[in-house]
């Protein structure tokens, strides 16, 4: 019998004098789409350690996570479901490391602008756009609330 498993990924809201960090993706359509640092649990990795690894990955900047902003399911449109655990992060500094295969750059972006992307269905999900809400809602979790043994 096969056992369904949802997709762990993790995603990284990144805050700066009153912007986001927002990668800009090529998706292979007519226009580039908007998301957090994201991606997907490698095995034997913790939650954070991904948190960080992505974001390095893909912005080639370097962040120290400060709170778990909570578990977000979400169904694709092909039906897939993902378990996205989000994060929020205090920049570091800029590494010398190329992007991700994919990713067309970094942009500090205010809430205004996210939200013009979403109208324009330029944002990768709408958990981009909920999860910037959260975090302006003062939604925050110790990091002690994640148990990995």
């Amino acid at each position: 019998m096969s056992r369904w498993t949802p997709r762990v990924t993790v995603a990284t809201v990144i805050p700066r004098d009153d912007r986001f960090l927002l990668v800009e993706e090529d998706r292979g359509g007519p226009v580039s789409v908007f998301n957090q640092p994201a991606g997907h649990l490698e095995p034997g990795e913790r939650l954070t350690e991904a948190a960080r690894r992505e974001t390095r990955e893909e912005t080639a900047r370097d962040v120290t996570i400060t709170d778990y902003l909570g578990l977000y399911i979400f169904t694709a449109a092909e039906g897939l479901i993902f378990h996205s655990h989000g994060f929020i992060a205090r920049p570091g500094g800029a590494l010398a490391t190329p992007l991700d295969h994919g990713i067309l750059g970094a942009h500090w972006l205010c809430l205004e602008e996210i939200e013009s992307l979403a109208q324009e269905g330029r944002l990768r999900s709408p958990l981009v756009l909920t999860r910037i809400r959260d975090y302006h809602a003062g939604r925050r979790f110790p990091l002690s609330v994640i148990h990995e043994a």
